[in-house]
């Protein structure tokens, strides 16, 4: 039996496992596993269900999640859809609800308890979550979409589920300027991974959550002897770090050196970043 299951992207443990890995790996029990929905602005992943220990990533509002236990202390244990990873969360922001029908575009957009913008919000929902809309509602000429709970977004803030964006780097420069926070995956803080995630969501291009994923699987693979051919939207990867090529010797990147996603000269971030214990840049990839 095959035993060296990534734990970010299995389901696998060896007292519990989905059921869709059985006779693959030893476990005590397989089950079927419950679909949720984010119902929490954001929701973080734990490694373990515990309150200190980093996180991993965060779910959005509205992004399933295949929960295969739920915990007695409140913690749960599950599947992210969007890109596959698994984690502990708290059980209190999952919620069963129906199949989401757009996105969030803008960067972030309050979520008001009814189409009336001078309301208290309920919440401030980043890019890339998922709401479920059943109708619109106009109030004093803004335009609002209606969700199944009765709770209204601001209609140009969203786009239907299959809504692509022509140049998805423009989405990530939208992030400038965003605060660094490890594991996280919204526009009120994001890591380097994210930030290349999140904004090639918008293009229509899924990749999967960690640099050491998408330097493995993202796009194909492309030289990088020669950084002047490289291209707007080219992604560069160092030791646990990625980066975006925005135009000639530029890079833009969600990174501890400014503590923000940020504009950093090419020449002169290889040059910094090889003095660090991140080393020298192993691969270029370009998607699309």
């Amino acid at each position: 039996m095959q035993t060296n299951f990534d734990r970010r992207r299995h389901p696998v443990r060896t007292d519990l496992a989905a059921i869709s890995y059985e006779g693959q790996v030893a476990a005590d029990r397989f089950v079927e596993g419950e679909e949720y929905r984010v119902s929490a602005d954001r929701l973080e992943f734990r490694p373990q269900p515990r309150q200190d220990v980093s996180i991993d990533t965060e779910a959005l509002f509205g992004e399933n999640i295949t929960v295969y236990e739920q915990t007695p202390e409140g913690w749960a244990w599950g599947q992210l859809e969007t890109d596959g990873y698994v984690g502990w969360f708290s059980s209190d922001a999952i919620q069963k609800a129906g199949q989401p029908t757009h996105r969030v575009k803008a960067l972030r957009t309050f979520r008001y308890p009814a189409p009336e913008l001078k309301m208290p919000p309920l919440g401030l929902l980043s890019i890339g979550s998922l709401v479920s809309v059943v109708s619109e509602a106009e109030t004093r000429g803004l335009q609002y979409a209606v969700l199944a709970d009765g709770s209204a977004i601001v209609a140009k803030h969203l786009v239907p589920l299959d809504h692509t964006e022509a140049d998805w780097v423009d989405a990530a420069e939208a992030f400038l300027g965003t605060p660094y926070l490890w594991g996280g995956r919204s526009s009120l803080g994001l890591d380097c991974s994210a930030l290349v995630q999140l904004a090639a969501q918008t293009g229509g291009i899924m990749l999967p959550r960690d640099s050491d994923m998408q330097e493995a699987e993202g796009g194909t693979e492309i030289p990088f002897n020669d950084l002047a051919s490289l291209l707007r939207g080219d992604l560069l990867f160092w030791k646990g770090h990625v980066g975006i090529i925005t135009g000639p010797n530029q890079l833009l990147h969600a990174n501890g050196y400014t503590m923000t996603v940020a504009y950093e000269d090419l020449d002169m971030a290889v040059a910094r970043i090889a003095a660090t214990e991140w080393g020298a840049i192993t691969k270029a990839r370009r998607l699309g």
